[in-house]
């Protein structure tokens, strides 16, 4: 029974890879054929994608889409170092970083899952409910996301980096529920749905911005599990929440930077394969720190340019 379930939450991983690798394949042609000017930037479908795909914003955001999600399959998490990367470097305009993030890494996020599903022996149906629940999550909070202006993106933004990076620092120095050891592979009664309830919480969050590996492995820890059946779920919970709630809505929306996320896509495929089969063992301590500091920053940033800039490019 456990060897199926694998293989079907496997399967799922690569379906919705190969779901989301198609629509953003037809958006992309059909935004190339656009003649009507965006509403936003005031230009063609074509204007908008040369503008895009411009070599310094490539160079970056391919780095950017390795670097990221190499971070990402160590449990560090993408979400704060690609926007963080994206907001310094200019390569992607700040309305459309939750969508690049959402769109772009589903991709890689799904090769993770496929990888990690069956590292931990965890009970199927708490897996299975968690995984639901995020997916659930995400699609109502991609449905108000989506049709936020700059101002409401900068300030979510702001909102979310803040909260991740303080969690994150929690995760680093062991306060709170990181510094538990738990090693309970299943959850039953009401540590059950306080594990499904959170991780709607956290699949809204994603839309925002907002990682949900940091809170997913603290909510694991909190309730006992064994510290590793985090890395299923959570990785499992984005796979699935982006491939089959995020990253559709915002690929109908259209709010996400095209060629910024085919990077992603692509060169973060590239970073997760790199960390999953060569790195054997790397001081994540300082490296999280790092991210924590720069993710900080750029929240501030971000709340700088909503109160300075409001709704302007």
């Amino acid at each position: 029974m456990q060897e199926v379930a694998m293989i079907v939450m496997k399967g799922l991983a690569l379906v919705g890879l190969l779901l989301n690798l198609v629509l953003l394949w037809t958006k992309t042609k059909k935004l190339k054929a656009t003649t009507e000017k965006d509403d936003v930037f005031g230009l063609t479908g074509q204007e908008i994608w040369d503008q895009q795909k411009q070599p310094r914003r490539a160079i970056s955001n391919a780095i950017i889409g390795l670097v990221a999600n190499f971070f990402d399959t160590l449990g560090i998490g993408s979400f704060a170092p690609s926007s963080s990367a994206f907001k310094f470097a200019k390569s992607v305009d700040d309305i459309n970083i939750p969508g690049t993030l959402n769109v772009g890494d589903t991709v890689p996020v799904c090769i993770e899952a496929f990888l990690f599903f069956g590292f931990v022996e965890m009970d199927i149906l708490t897996l299975a409910l968690m995984l639901i629940a995020a997916v659930a999550g995400s699609i109502l909070g991609a449905g108000v996301v989506s049709n936020f202006d700059r101002k409401k993106v900068r300030y979510a933004m702001f909102v979310g980096l803040f909260i991740l990076g303080i969690v994150m620092l929690c995760k680093a120095i062991g306060v709170g529920p990181f510094g538990l050891i738990g090693t309970a592979t299943k959850l039953r009664g009401a540590k059950l749905i306080i594990a499904i309830v959170a991780n709607f919480i956290f699949g809204a969050l994603m839309c925002i911005g907002v990682g949900l590996y940091a809170p997913c492995m603290a909510m694991c820890a909190l309730l006992g599990l064994n510290v590793g059946c985090a890395f299923p779920a959570m990785m499992g919970s984005c796979a699935y929440l982006m491939a089959f709630g995020n990253g559709p809505k915002f690929i109908q929306e259209g709010r996400f930077d095209y060629h910024a996320t085919w990077m992603q896509a692509i060169f973060g495929a590239i970073g997760v394969f790199i960390a999953y089969y060569v790195v054997k063992s790397l001081d994540l301590q300082t490296l999280t720190y790092v991210v924590v500091a720069v993710c900080e920053v750029t929240a501030f940033l971000f709340l700088k340019d909503a109160i300075k800039k409001g709704s302007e490019a």
